[in-house]
């Protein structure tokens, strides 16, 4: 006990405490680094705000450093400082490194900007999901098919980047596909990943579209290794599933402005009267769960 007590006796009481103070101030590089320390603690979280931390904070190391070999003229606080900008300066530049390994083309970056950031997600894990569809945007010309009814196979999921797709089954129109929608959304839930299965919809490009293909095995893959991309894919495909069957209600009126709701039986024969009676599934653009499915196939022409 006597030797501990000495010893917070010596740490507190060696020191003379400070009888006088100096009325001049320090100088001015001083100040700067106090600044710069104050304004670097402010920064906030993600790759960008770690740059502005390390690099506020590794100025006013460097001007620690500067004020302690011109000022104070202390080897020890200049070599600490010295070494605390070092550090800053290297995670600087791993940050950069990082920042500049996730940059995207401009059409990833729009769809990240319009899709994805708006859910939280991050860049890293977008990555993950770029990488997957092996950064490649495709292009479908005007009057080319994306998939022909009962012909094109299952096997990747597609996201509409620009245009507008036309879908029809037995040469009926049911609804448009616009940006940021799933070309194949109500297909790839009717399947269990090991299972196959061929459109029952047309699809056909009004305009000049473009859009990024997810192959079905290297995205369940990807599923099996992230929880939190497989769970992301899920809300993603159910909502877009949800704005189609919107879109084929919004389109049945009978009578004096009556609306059928897409849910009862005879919603087929109302929406098109003209067509012999089939399941409600062709009509419903796959959307419900158990049907076939389709795999895609290359980019063709809906005359061909």
């Amino acid at each position: 006990m006597g030797e501990n007590a000495s010893f917070w006796e010596s740490l507190l009481y060696a020191h003379p405490t400070c009888t006088t103070w100096k009325r001049e101030a320090e100088g001015s590089i001083y100040h700067l680094a106090s600044i710069l320390f104050v304004v670097g603690f402010m920064g906030g979280s993600g790759f960008f705000g770690l740059l502005y931390v390390f690099s506020l904070l590794g100025l006013g190391f460097l001007c620690s450093s500067v004020w302690a070999w011109l000022d104070v003229c202390a080897a020890d606080i200049f070599s600490w400082n010295f070494v605390l900008f070092t550090i800053c300066f290297i995670q600087f530049i791993y940050v950069t490194y990082q920042v500049r390994s996730v940059a995207f083309d401009r059409e990833f970056q729009e769809l990240y900007s319009a899709l994805f950031q708006p859910l939280g997600i991050s860049l890293t894990v977008y990555r993950k999901i770029v990488l997957c569809c092996d950064a490649e945007v495709i292009t479908l010309e005007k009057e080319h098919c994306y998939a022909m009814q009962g012909k094109t196979p299952i096997d990747k999921l597609s996201l509409l980047v620009s245009g507008r797709i036309r879908v029809t089954v037995d040469g009926e129109f049911l609804h448009y596909i616009f940006p940021l929608q799933f070309l194949d959304s109500p297909e790839w839930d009717s399947l269990r990943p090991t299972e196959e299965g061929i459109f029952q919809v047309t699809l056909t490009a009004e305009t000049d579209c473009r859009y990024v293909a997810w192959r079905r095995k290297k995205l369940y893959l990807l599923f099996a290794k992230h929880r939190f991309i497989s769970r992301l894919f899920s809300i993603l495909i159910g909502s877009d599933i949800a704005e189609k069957l919107y879109a084929l209600n919004d389109r049945v009126h009978v009578g004096q402005g009556f609306r059928y709701d897409i849910r009862l039986p005879n919603f087929y024969h109302v929406a098109l009267p003209e067509t012999p009676p089939v399941q409600p599934s062709h009509h419903s653009h796959r959307l419900q769960r158990g049907s076939p499915r389709r795999k895609p196939m290359g980019v063709t022409n809906c005359g061909s």
